[in-house]
């Protein structure tokens, strides 16, 4: 039965981190889309 258990609590946990990766892609989608139509800005990663 404790097995059993841990298979399901990981499952679960699975299925938990893949719906915040979704929401992440969610948020980043509707930034990106809210920014379309913006200037671009190029910037070089030595002057970071």
């Amino acid at each position: 039965m404790n097995s059993k258990l841990n298979r399901e609590e990981k499952a679960i946990l699975k299925s938990y981190e893949d719906l915040l990766y979704k929401l992440e892609d969610m948020e980043l989608n509707a930034i990106a889309d809210a920014r379309v139509g913006q200037k671009r800005v190029k910037v070089e990663l030595d002057d970071l």
